[in-house]
């Protein structure tokens, strides 16, 4: 449920907007806004064909998603927007939590022969360009009983000033209030036997979630070559674990529990992508220090993902485009990384029929190249009407090494089918 600092922050912005939108009425004076009330309203379904390793788990998981989205811009183009999102989980109560995923205010102007822009508030940013990871994406928690491909982000308090002109954009980000990642409970499944308890979260800094953090991005085109250049200073949002084997009664939790640690690391960042026609050349590298590996010794790693995808426009002279995906995933600390991504192989399809109804599909495996183990993916979306929308997903997980990270996930792999309301 929502934690009393996201309660005030959605407070603060539902003020802002009366005071941003009440004065031009009470007070008689003239000018227009234009105002925008958007969103969707979904229901989902989950089921695990298999049957759960750990007491309290089931087999099914049945839920709703609310994320409204109101935009309201005036006419010197002050613009304010907020996207709170909720989520309902019958099988898992940390599923079922409130997140505010945006909530800023942006303003704009010139500067000299560019443009500037600075948003206050939360906001997400997204950094990166390959399809299996994002890799060089740091600034925004992941929350992870969202989908374990860890790709959906939790809003983050910031000051965001972007610079742009003809010799490129800077992105400047000051950054404070850690968001703690989030992790199934011990009725969810796609957990560990252990589970982790985020109330007793540590914090290497003496001033824990309020440290603060820096971030800045340089990217530019130059031809067919886009890149940009990127570092992080500041709190990690990747944690690493103790164990506390007389933590588990006060939280109601089985002990013993596994409480996260986050430190601070400092990241470099490269991504870059060559355009030549139908073919996509890609790369994302970093180099992290002071982040701890899985044995929880702190080493100084590099990390990248090198790969393409080529699209067939109007496949056999019809509408439809089919995009293959090929990546490399390579994590220089082998089997000490704490992460699918050691050495790993990912291949995918995209078939997007560019009909009417948007119909696309994505089939994808990540295959590891040193060891066994392959996570196979689908994604099917069609718009069935105006306002609605239909999707299906399904991951399955093969062939998990006993001594693997993610063993106790081998009997996880789910079906997800979800109905989606747009206004």
């Amino acid at each position: 449920m929502p934690s009393r600092a996201l309660v005030r922050l959605l407070w603060f912005g539902v003020c802002l907007l009366g005071v941003t939108v009440h004065p031009a009425t009470s007070h008689g004076q003239t000018g227009s806004y234009y105002t925008d009330l958007s969103g969707r309203l979904a229901a989902e379904s989950r089921w695990f064909p298999q049957t759960a390793l750990f007491q309290g788990q089931g087999s099914h998981a049945s839920g709703f998603v609310a994320e409204p989205n109101l935009y309201l811009e005036d006419e010197a183009g002050r613009i304010l927007n907020v996207t709170p999102w909720f989520r309902y989980d019958s099988a898992d109560d940390r599923r079922t939590h409130f997140d505010l995923r945006e909530a800023y205010l942006l303003l704009s102007g010139a500067a000299g022969n560019g443009e500037w822009e600075l948003r206050l508030g939360v906001d997400r940013v997204f950094w990166g360009v390959v399809e299996s990871r994002h890799l060089v994406d740091i600034v925004n928690q992941i929350d992870l009983v969202e989908h374990p491909d860890e790709k959906t982000r939790m809003g983050q308090p910031m000051a965001y000033v972007t610079w742009s002109s003809d010799w490129g954009v800077v992105e400047l980000l000051g950054m404070s209030w850690h968001r703690k990642r989030t992790f199934p409970g011990s009725d969810g499944r796609l957990r560990a036997s252990v589970v982790v308890d985020n109330d007793l979260a540590e914090y290497e800094s003496s001033y824990g979630k309020w440290h603060p953090d820096f971030a800045a991005r340089y990217s530019h085109t130059l031809g067919l070559l886009d890149f940009g250049a990127s570092v992080f200073d500041g709190t990690a949002r990747e944690p690493s674990f103790g164990l506390c084997f007389d933590c588990g009664a006060p939280s109601g939790l089985p002990a013993p529990v596994l409480y996260p640690i986050y430190h601070r690391i400092r990241q470099f960042g490269l991504d870059a992508q060559w355009t030549t026609g139908s073919l996509l050349l890609k790369l994302e590298a970093i180099r992290r220090s002071g982040a701890r590996n899985l044995a929880g010794v702190e080493e100084t790693f590099n990390a990248f993902v090198l790969g393409g995808e080529y699209t067939f426009f109007s496949l056999w002279n019809t509408d439809a485009d089919l995009t293959l995906f090929a990546e490399w995933d390579r994590d220089e600390r082998g089997r000490r990384a704490t992460n699918f991504y050691e050495n790993d192989l990912f291949a995918a399809l995209r078939l997007m029929l560019n009909d009417v109804q948007g119909t696309e599909m994505t089939v994808s495996v990540l295959h590891d190249l040193d060891k066994r183990q392959s996570i196979y993916g689908l994604e099917l979306a069609r718009r069935l009407s105006d306002a609605f929308s239909l999707d299906l997903g399904a991951v399955a997980i093969t062939n998990i090494d006993q001594d693997d990270l993610y063993y106790d996930l081998r009997q996880d792999g789910f079906v997800q089918l979800g109905i989606h309301y747009h206004f």
